[in-house]
């Protein structure tokens, strides 16, 4: 009986029921899961980068050097805090707070595992959850851009200001991105709880195919791939990360919205955007990835789902994705800014619109016959198919010729070089030159040898 209760899958009515010092465990179990996470992302992401690029990463600090993070947190704790001039001190001091908190506070709501027994208690192995907590995760990301902005504000300079502005119009872009690639799920699941988005993933989905029910996958990254590409090209925005780490450009605005702190400070704001990077890895293995559960083939083992064995394949999957996070970084050039924002706005969004009507229209003819969803399918797909065939382009104006760039320049205009970047030598060049040449005089046939 134990254990058939320990496999089944957390409700809402679970939660809320805790003593005070198992959530307090619960508590301290999220925060040093993303404290650890962080030390050693830091430290995995040096050692896969170093592989990739056939150079040595961290090596001498303790084995493996698995120390080396840790003595490099001890080397900014005691480094010099300076504090610019004009800063604000008050908001400065709590801008790089504020990105790791709200880090951090998103953990809350991820599912660790199933039900687990803990000195006799029986508990889902998660903090809390609410019926909208997606929305929380949603929160909390959107927050942690405040301490990027009133960082960047707070230092009193140019440079980081820039890059704080940056970051909030990144926000804005990415944000609305990451939305509606959730609604998808939110369709399929029918909630918005991650305990129940992860068991709405635990029974493969079946499919009716010309009468045959054929059983499909589960994880919603297979169901529903154009949402979950989204989704992590979205995350990978929103967490300031390479190739679209725009807020800390070091090419253009000198490590940006971070220039002008030290110490401490400056380690916080690091951590925040690993912290930052290892939730939003949880959050996406919740959503789309199956959450705690184990993936094929090990789903064959009758009790993968069950105990503390879940905890595993969750580490695993996070771990996967944050592989992958790296993996961009060592792979991906920066985007340009222009790139960045029309990329948001002129791909990403459109495709997630299209996407979310085509699945709520396959959605609402679940209930028809055969043939009837079959002739709406087609139809549907032949009408997108001709307004993508019939939608006007826009004509590329023709680029004016060069003579036509110098002609149209305003009067008063600096001086441009020659067009042909030929140089004509210079007055003074041909008179020195004329004067090295020797004489070429003929001899005359009356001379001789003196």
């Amino acid at each position: 009986m134990n254990a058939v209760y320990l496999a089944q899958d957390p409700t809402l009515a679970d939660f809320g029921k805790d003593p005070w010092w198992l959530v307090l465990i619960k508590v301290l179990f999220a925060f040093v899961f993303g404290l650890l996470a962080t030390l050693l992302g830091v430290w995995f992401e040096r050692r896969v980068v170093g592989y990739m690029q056939v150079r040595p990463g961290p090596n001498q600090v303790g084995p493996f050097g698995l120390l080396q993070t840790l003595a490099d947190g001890l080397k900014m704790a005691f480094k010099e805090d300076i504090l610019p001039k004009a800063a604000d001190k008050v908001v400065y001091f709590f801008a790089p707070v504020i990105s790791v908190v709200c880090a951090v506070t998103a953990l809350s709501v991820i599912p660790f595992g199933p039900m687990v027994s803990i000195f006799g208690h029986r508990t889902p192995l998660q903090v809390t959850d609410v019926p909208v907590a997606v929305l929380v995760l949603l929160a909390c990301s959107s927050l942690a851009v405040y301490g990027i902005v009133l960082g960047g504000w707070a230092s009193g300079s140019t440079y980081p200001l820039l890059g704080g502005l940056r970051s909030s119009a990144q926000m804005i872009s990415y944000e609305v991105a990451m939305g509606l690639s959730i609604v998808a799920v939110f369709m399929t699941a029918g909630t918005m709880s991650t305990s129940g988005i992860v068991a709405a993933q635990g029974d493969a989905t079946r499919l009716t195919i010309a009468g045959v029910e054929v059983p499909a996958p589960g994880w919603y990254a297979i169901l529903l791939l154009p949402s979950f590409i989204i989704f992590f090209i979205a995350t990978v925005g929103e967490t300031n990360r390479a190739p679209f780490d725009l807020p800390e450009a070091e090419s253009e605005l000198v490590a940006g919205f971070m220039t002008e702190y030290s110490s401490l400070k400056f380690a916080l704001f690091m951590l925040s955007e690993y912290v930052a990077m290892v939730t939003m890895s949880a959050v996406t293995t919740t959503l789309f990835l199956g959450g705690w559960r184990a993936p094929w083939p090990i789903t064959l083992w009758a009790d993968a789902n069950t105990g503390w064995w879940p905890m595993l394949w969750f580490f695993g999957k996070v771990l996967a994705l944050v592989f992958v996070f790296v993996w961009l970084r060592g792979t991906l050039p920066r985007l340009r800014y222009d790139q960045f924002m029309r990329f948001g706005w002129k791909v990403l969004l459109p495709i997630n619109l299209v996407w979310i009507l085509v699945l709520s229209g396959l959605r609402s003819i679940e209930g028809w016959q055969t043939r009837d969803r079959l002739l709406a399918t087609g139809l549907g797909a032949g009408l997108l198919l001709l307004v993508t065939l019939l939608w006007p382009s826009r004509k590329k104006e023709p680029r004016p010729t060069l003579q036509e760039q110098v002609n149209s320049r305003p009067h008063g205009s600096f001086p441009l070089p020659p067009m042909d970047l030929q140089v004509p030598p210079s007055p003074r060049t041909k008179r020195v030159v004329a004067e090295r040449e020797p004489a070429n005089v003929a001899a005359g046939s009356d001379s001789r040898e003196v």
